[in-house]
This record gives C-alpha cells, sequence and structure tokens, in this order.
C-alpha cells in the first residue's frame, strides 16, 4: 500500500480518481495559468466595450479603469512589507 501523504483525491466530474500530488498540483497550477490568461482577455475587452458604451452615450472615459490589479506576488511582497 502507497503512503496517503503521496496520493491525492482529485474530482473528475462525478468520479474521484487517485493521483500522485506531484501530478496533481501540476494539474492545478496548468488549471489556474489558463484561468488567469482568460480572466485577463476578459477584463481587457471589458474595458474596451465600457469606454466604447461611454463614448455612445457622450460621456467622458472612467478614470482609473484601466487600472491593473496587483498579481499574488505582489501582493505578497507588500504585506511583508506592511508587516514589517
Amino acid at each position: 500500500p502507497s503512503c496517503p501523504s503521496e496520493k491525492a483525491m482529485v474530482c473528475f466530474g462525478n468520479m474521484f480518481i487517485e493521483l500522485p500530488k506531484a501530478k496533481t498540483r501540476e494539474m492545478l497550477r496548468q488549471d489556474q495559468e489558463e484561468l488567469d490568461e482568460e480572466i485577463n482577455k476578459l477584463r481587457k475587452e471589458l474595458r474596451v466595450k465600457v469606454n466604447r458604451l461611454y463614448e455612445a452615450q457622450g460621456k467622458p472615459e472612467l478614470k482609473g479603469f484601466n487600472l491593473n490589479p496587483m498579481s499574488a506576488e505582489e501582493m505578497k511582497l507588500i504585506n511583508r512589507i506592511l508587516e514589517g
């Protein structure tokens, strides 16, 4: 029998499959990268659409709407600085 700490139970649809933790971690990392790319793409598209809407309504462009969120790494660094 294998050590429980070497395996992880992963849910695929309505099934649970036992996989090595390293493989599970890599799968989750890849999924997160793909989700981050999709989120960034949608944010960029939203900015363009909102600016078009404001332009069509004769309103000035939103101020601060083109800001980008901080990455997880940037947030860690900020938290370290704030903690002293």
